[in-house]
């Protein structure tokens, strides 16, 4: 018996005997608590490549913790960290965390200093260089300031960017809000020289910061931590990689008519929803079923909304770039993403909308959880994506 959590009275319950399963893919199991606190202390006193944590400060050194997006097991990460620096005789008082503004944020323990990143704030932020454009490049005045900046990045995949994701880089998120809003227009508008623009963006920060020393992780199901990797920033990035491959990228050997994911989390966007879309569409038939399982409430904006109702893409991605509105400039790159891993694909929605919202969008509705099973049922084929929305499967 298969079962899928929904965020409903009850899980959908399939069996495997009268389908044809061709995959069922979850993300790697991972630890929790004391042993993730384990795992990260013996990445930053041993890591595979380089010297450890200890060998990168001195005594008197002004020491940032960059907490670049979210991580798994977030609290023991920075603990053992942090536990670290103290080994090595970097006393709390010259430590400071630096978390972009949108992260949840409670006082650590032990007392160490915390800062909360506004990127409106731009009398908190100090020039560090010009990008290849000659476009100014502004940091947190306490990252330019600081003897050591340590970068604590979770190494995730980003099925709608073709499996590059920015979530846990240092920039643009430690940017000013222009930097982050002109990352995202031409996002919208030239997706795929923004990201090999963007991946520039991120040495030239870290060569500029002088960042030496990056804590990557790979998380594992749920909130736990799979793997933690430390060293120099393209060493430990390059063996995160590899362990976020092996759980979070399966190889799957052939497609299905019908493939059913789940999201990560307890709420989720429309953006989270396109991933998962994203990530189906590498396994699934031109013209098969993609069903995201989510508990999504937000309503579709005005782009993807016109764009359903038969508007051409374009002129739509174009004029919201023009509004210089981010909530557009977010609208359009979810709704060209979209656009693109469809195709002539169905999607049908299991979430918290109503009907009408989503039918309005040429959208499948499923009710229950029984409409989901019956959908399973009546399947050629089946593949179950857990956690889609990080996940980058792979046929052959």
């Amino acid at each position: 018996m298969i079962e899928i959590p929904t965020g409903k009275d009850r899980p959908i319950r399939l069996s495997r005997d009268r389908l044809d399963v061709i995959a069922e893919c979850q993300g790697p199991p991972g630890v929790t608590g004391d042993e993730a606190r384990r795992m990260v202390t013996a990445a930053v006193f041993s890591p595979g490549d380089g010297p450890p944590l200890a060998a990168h400060v001195v005594a008197g050194d002004r020491v940032v913790l960059a907490v670049a997006g979210g991580l798994p097991q977030e609290d023991e990460v920075v603990s053992a960290v942090v536990a670290c620096l103290a080994a090595a005789g970097i006393p709390q008082e010259s430590i400071t965390v630096v978390r972009p503004w949108h992260r949840r944020l409670e006082p650590l323990a032990g007392g160490v200093s915390t800062v909360i990143f506004d990127p409106t704030d731009e009398a908190s932020t100090a020039y560090l260089a010009a990008d290849e454009q000659g476009n100014p490049i502004y940091l947190p005045r306490i990252m330019v300031d600081a003897d050591v900046v340590v970068l604590l990045g979770a190494c995730a995949w980003d099925p709608a960017l073709g499996g590059q994701g920015f979530e846990g880089e240092i920039w643009p998120l430690f940017g000013r809000a222009e930097a982050a809003a002109s990352f995202l227009r031409s996002l919208a508008v030239r997706p795929k020289a923004e990201r090999r623009k963007g991946r520039a963006a991120v040495r030239l920060v870290e060569w500029q910061l002088g960042v030496c020393a990056s804590l990557e992780l790979v998380g594992g199901r749920g909130d736990s931590l799979a793997a933690a990797s430390f060293g120099l920033p393209d060493l430990a990035e390059r063996a995160a990689r590899r362990a976020a491959r092996a759980g979070w990228s399966p190889r799957i050997s052939r497609s299905a008519e019908l493939a059913v994911v789940t999201l990560r989390g307890d709420a989720h966007s429309w953006a989270d929803v396109v991933r998962g879309l994203a990530a189906a569409s590498r396994v699934t038939y031109p013209d098969g079923t993609i069903c995201v399982v989510s508990r999504l409430d937000e309503e579709p904006g005005i782009v993807m909304s016109r764009w359903r109702q038969g508007v051409p893409l374009r002129p739509l991605v174009q004029e919201a770039v023009a509004s210089g509105d981010p909530q557009l400039d977010l609208d359009a790159v979810c709704t060209r993403q979209a656009a693109r891993w469809l195709g002539g694909r169905r999607l049908v929605l299991l979430s918290s909308l109503e009907e009408q919202t989503v039918e309005s969008l040429q959208f499948g509705h499923a009710e229950t959880v029984d409409e989901v099973e019956r959908l399973c049922r009546s399947a050629e084929s089946l593949i179950i994506l857990r956690e889609a929305d990080r996940m980058l499967p792979r046929l052959g």
